[in-house]
Parts: structure tokens; sequence; C-alpha cells
């Protein structure tokens, strides 16, 4: 299966792709699109969207994983984050691929181990995580983060399809099973 990883921005927007093949991750490209500051909004938009569409025309990724965005200290900067994450949903839910959203602190977890973790670390971890990887920018290693993440929950999800019990519900199963016999 490719992922997609889009860590969405609208100055840059950090992409990833990687390959993964039950727990086994390769890494296949990155890099980062990037719009016009002088350009109007809507142009700036478009920017994005064709950038993206010629990404997936390129790598025919399987599915994508993107950021969830946090709420920033200015609304205006707030307002125009969310409408480049909403060309990184959209874009590729345009080609019916599956698109899966992350925060950073669970992306952060995925790959690092805690939620809590700085830049570097990501960085640093996921090019352990893909041996050989030169990593374009800070963007790009977001994204190619996202991408493991996605990889790592997709696998999860189909251990559960396959029978193998989820920890989570059978926890919560046998604390209502307990709450009844009281």
């Amino acid at each position: 299966m490719r992922v997609l990883g889009l860590d969405p921005g609208l100055r840059r927007t950090g992409w990833g792709v990687i390959e993964a093949e039950g727990s086994r991750l390769r890494h296949v490209a990155n890099g980062v699109i990037t719009s016009e500051s002088k350009d109007e909004l809507a142009s700036r938009l478009v920017q994005l969207h064709r950038g993206l569409e010629g990404i997936l025309a390129a790598y025919e990724p399987d599915e994508a994983a993107v950021e969830v965005t946090l709420a920033n200290k200015n609304p205006d900067s707030t307002l125009k984050l969310g409408m480049a994450r909403g060309i990184a949903l959209l874009t590729p839910a345009l080609l019916g691929l599956p698109v899966g959203e992350y925060l950073p602190m669970i992306v952060k977890k995925a790959v690092v181990g805690t939620g809590h973790a700085k830049k570097e670390q990501v960085e640093m971890m996921v090019q352990r995580l893909l041996p050989g990887c030169e990593i374009s920018s800070q963007d790009a290693a977001d994204a190619l983060a996202l991408a493991i993440c996605h990889a790592h929950n997709r696998e999860t999800r189909n251990s559960w399809g396959r029978g193998v019990e989820d920890p989570l519900a059978a926890a919560l199963a046998a604390g209502g099973a307990a709450r009844r016999r009281r």
C-alpha cells in the first residue's frame, strides 16, 4: 500500500509518500508545495490543489493522511490554514482515496513514542524508520511522519478486522460487564 502524508499550510504544504507492506516501510518521495504569498488567496489555493494533483498523478498513492489543524492565536491565520487543509483533504478525496486525519500528538506518539516530542525528534525517527531517506524540509518530515502514523494505524485496524481482539474494546466490554454484575 502506498500512503501520501500531507502537512497542510498555505505557504508550504509538506508531502511525503511511503510504501507499507505489513510493518515494513519504504520511503518513496517527499517535498513541499509552495504558493506565491503575493497572490490572492483563491489563486494560492489553486496552486496548492494543482501541486497536489501533480503529486497524486506522479506517485499514485492508495490512501492519504492529513494533519488535523489546531487553533492558532491569530484567527485570520487559523482560517487560512483551515482552507489549505480543506484542499489537502479534498484533492485526494476527489480521486476516491480514503483520507485519514490525525492530531499532531497522535502522529508524534506513533513515530517517536511520546505525544510531546520535538520536531527534531520526529525528523530523526522518520530517518530511522525510513533508512536512506533524504528529507527535503521540516514540512516534508512532518508529512512522512503522518504517512507512517497512517500506515501503522491501518495495520492495527486490519489486524482487528482479521479477528485479532481490539484491546481497548475488550477492556471496555469487560468494564461494562463488571458494572452490570454489581
